[in-house]
């Protein structure tokens, strides 16, 4: 016969286990530009046998339904959670997305698309600005300068322009036939 102090034993080290990939998950999720208290949430819901309410939620971490309910959205929004639905259930209920490729997907398209057309966009207006400048000044050292800067702006242009054909094999899963999911 097996004691209750071996299973509260065993119930703790479980925890214990958990715990240490929830903790991890947490330090991590700012890549996803996600705080890391969504990231214990995350851990949470992961590790949970069956979908979770915010109620059981803000039972079980010990924080406000306000705070599981700014933190499920970030957690939506990254495609890291999913609502579901379950009969006789009326309130709300959330897992974690089964497919994690879906979400850093997501992720790594929103943050560096954004952050590529912004890049590009500065590097049209910069080499603009230059160009003008080229034209109106008389100094053949600032001409020989811009003459620098453009060659510069060249690169990182082609740089962007790779890093956008990047972000479309993510768009479109295509990454996928590149590198396949395990």
């Amino acid at each position: 016969m097996v004691s209750q102090n071996s299973y509260e034993k065993d119930t703790k080290k479980l925890e214990t286990a958990r715990n240490r990939f929830i903790s991890e998950v947490a330090k991590n999720i700012p890549l996803y530009n996600i705080t890391p208290s969504a990231g214990r949430l995350y851990g949470t819901i992961f590790f949970s046998e069956r979908p979770m309410t915010l109620d059981e939620m803000s039972k079980e971490m010990e924080m406000s339904k306000t705070s599981m309910s700014m933190n499920i959205r970030a957690l939506l929004q990254a495609d890291m959670v999913e609502q579901v639905w379950e009969k006789g259930v009326r309130k709300d209920l959330y897992k974690t997305e089964d497919d994690w490729y879906k979400s850093f997907s997501n992720v790594f398209v929103t943050r560096w698309s954004d952050a590529t057309e912004k890049n590009k966009l500065a590097i049209s207006d910069t080499k603009k600005l230059l160009k003008d400048l080229a034209e109106e000044s008389r100094h053949d050292e600032i001409k020989e300068r811009i003459c620098w800067d453009l060659q510069k702006l060249e690169s990182a242009e082609k740089y962007y322009e790779w890093l956008s054909e990047v972000v479309d094999l993510f768009e479109t899963g295509e990454i996928f036939s590149i590198v396949p999911k395990k």
